[in-house]
């Protein structure tokens, strides 16, 4: 068994012991521990972590630790330049996918309303979740720690804001999401794909005065609603301007 001091920075104290936050402090670590398995254990889950510094020097989360290893974790940076330091493989290649665990159904209303693809059911177990993220490489989202801890996870994030429209906020500026979004182009219900849809189709599912001072509308062929942009349209326009923007409109 060897020993190794950490010190975290900045949100990731927010996983700690209140005695070991804001400061280093040493630990003993298990024979052939790496750094993923050690900040795991002391509360972190490895999808919160960008940048490892072992001994003043970039390092990945499989790095073995030795005997009196100073460790310095950080999260993901917004400002401060890490172009040149070892990222820790936390952001997925390509068009981001979601999974929200059963505490954040509204959270995923909104990443769909921003086009997002974004799987939700309240009924979703912690392993069902894990084999999804694995088999379709989808990024998880959840307030329970422990689940990105999974072995099979290998992006998420922990949302800590409470009402989801500060939670959107939150994802949107995790991951970058302002120029990736596409807003409604998904079913709000059924995350199946929106496509535009002539007026005289759905004339018969649309309210009188919908049908007449409504030009455009879309429809989900998977629940077969209609979509189209009245007052909620423009209220939810406002949430994702706001949201792009890094601001919480409704606090």
């Amino acid at each position: 068994m060897v020993r190794a001091t950490f010190r975290f920075y900045a949100d990731l104290n927010d996983f700690l012991a209140p005695v070991r936050r804001g400061a280093a402090f040493t630990v003993p670590c298990a024979e052939n521990a790496t750094t993923k398995h050690m900040i795991e254990a002391l509360g972190v889950p490895h999808t919160e972590v960008e940048v490892i510094l072992v001994n003043d020097r970039p390092a990945g989360l499989d790095a073995l630790l030795e005997e009196g290893d100073r460790v310095a974790v950080y999260p993901r940076f917004v400002t401060f330049d890490v172009a040149d330091l070892v990222r820790a493989d936390t952001m997925p290649a390509g068009r981001l996918r979601f999974v929200a665990d059963a505490h954040l159904g509204g959270l995923a209303r909104l990443l769909r309303m921003a086009g997002f693809d974004t799987i939700y059911c309240n009924t979703l177990r912690a392993g069902e979740i894990e084999a999804v993220a694995l088999e379709e490489g989808r990024v998880v989202l959840t307030r329970d720690r422990e689940l990105l801890k999974r072995r099979g996870i290998d992006h998420g994030a922990c949302v800590r804001a409470r009402k989801p429209q500060d939670q959107l906020a939150e994802v949107f500026a995790r991951f970058d999401l302002a120029e990736r979004a596409r807003p409604f182009t998904l079913c709000l219900d059924c995350n199946a794909p929106l496509r535009p849809v002539a007026r005289e189709d759905v004339k018969d599912l649309l309210p009188p005065l919908v049908r007449a001072g409504q030009d455009e509308f879309r429809r989900c062929d998977c629940c077969g609603r209609v979509f189209w942009k009245g007052t909620h349209w423009e209220r939810m326009r406002t949430m994702l301007d706001a949201a792009a923007a890094g601001l919480q409109p409704y606090a």
